[in-house]
């Protein structure tokens, strides 16, 4: 897409009250144009035909045909950017999810009114801009490769000190579930920052613990961050670690949001650095922006190893680009070789475990 222009919305949502809404304001950003608005999918595909918009909003329930089924054969047939905009509610969620799998690049909660719709405006207009950007021709996450991972086990005895932190947004959630379900029982302690809407976070959690070997929950204030165990931060709470002596402990708070998000990566990547030091293992997927690459700056000063997922594999390579670009990235790796990359470096740090372990007790106590 030429950056020259603006990016070109098309409004999909049942009521009128929500379309003029959002058109609002995504007008207020210079980098954006709503070229139209339409009722439900049918008057949809007829849009698209006329219009070519970049980018799509679409409301999961309309009249007609439900905006899950649009977004499948819409997939299947005009492969496009579409922001999904779901109620916030567990059923909401679901649907929500089960719309990434089926190829939407994001999604947003639906506030409650269209006056909180114009108080989400500036995150909409970056949400619209990330998925602007979206490779929608990606290869598939899944492929020879991954299952040969699967099939590796370690059999590493690993340091308590050790712990993995991800963080992924845009296009992040399949991509989070294709490393995961590719992972071993029985590693270190994994936490994990996915831009992703309060609500959602916990539907995401559970369905992951559906399909993956470790244990996957939403994290709450206070938890143990255990071996084999993997924690997804809350939506609209920040997540850091602190290393009480014995175990790592996950700290919520609702600080301002960081690039356009709460939770943001860099946060957990910052309190990482800091309580872990050589021990902790930083990997950043598929994302717009710039989130984790400071993060993952302070982690390599610490003597972590650093992944990041290459650019062929991103659905919006830019958290890792901007990472990469610091010159602070170990490996860049396709993401189906990530799970195994994970694996081997959490083994080479369980040979160095004894020297790391004063290394990070004094970045702990600086």
């Amino acid at each position: 897409m030429n950056t020259t222009r603006k990016i070109r919305v098309l409004v999909v949502d049942d009521s009128a009250v929500v379309r003029r809404a959002i058109s609002d304001a995504l007008a207020k950003d210079p980098q954006i144009e709503v070229v139209g608005s339409a009722c439900d999918p049918y008057v949809a595909r007829d849009k698209i035909l006329e219009l070519s918009p970049d980018v799509l909003t679409l409301d999961i329930e309309m009249p007609r045909m439900d905006g899950l089924t649009f977004l499948k054969i819409l997939q299947q047939h005009r492969p496009m950017p579409v922001v999904v905009i779901s109620s916030l509610t567990q059923a909401g969620s679901k649907v929500a999810l089960a719309a990434l799998e089926a190829g939407a690049v994001d999604v947003l909660g639906k506030p409650t009114s269209s006056w909180s719709i114009g108080e989400l405006a500036e995150q909409l207009a970056h949400r619209i801009k990330g998925a602007a950007k979206a490779r929608m021709a990606a290869p598939p996450v899944l492929g020879s490769a991954a299952l040969v991972t699967r099939s590796v086990a370690t059999s590493k005895t690993f340091n308590p000190r050790q712990i993995v932190v991800l963080g992924a947004s845009t296009g992040g959630t399949e991509a989070i579930k294709s490393v995961l379900t590719q992972l071993p029982a029985g590693l270190p302690g994994i936490c994990i920052v996915q831009h992703i809407p309060a609500v959602f976070s916990k539907a995401f959690a559970d369905r992951l613990n559906e399909c993956c070997e470790p244990e996957i929950r939403e994290a709450a204030h206070g938890d143990e961050v255990k071996p084999g165990c993997v924690l997804i931060a809350p939506g609209d709470f920040h997540m850091a670690l602190e290393w009480d002596g014995r175990r790592y402990i996950v700290r919520l708070h609702q600080g301002p949001p960081l690039h356009y998000t709460r939770p943001a990566v860099d946060v957990l990547f910052n309190s990482a650095a800091s309580c872990a030091g050589a021990n902790a293992l930083g990997v950043v997927l598929t994302g717009m922006g710039s989130d984790g690459a400071q993060g993952m700056k302070k982690l390599k000063e610490a003597g972590a190893q650093t992944i990041a997922q290459n650019e062929k594999t991103c659905v919006v390579y830019g958290m890792p680009r901007a990472a990469v670009e610091l010159g602070v990235v170990d490996q860049v790796l396709p993401l189906e070789a990530v799970p195994n990359a994970i694996v081997r470096a959490l083994e080479t740090q369980t040979g160095a475990a004894h020297s790391r372990h004063h290394a990070g007790s004094a970045t702990l106590s600086a």
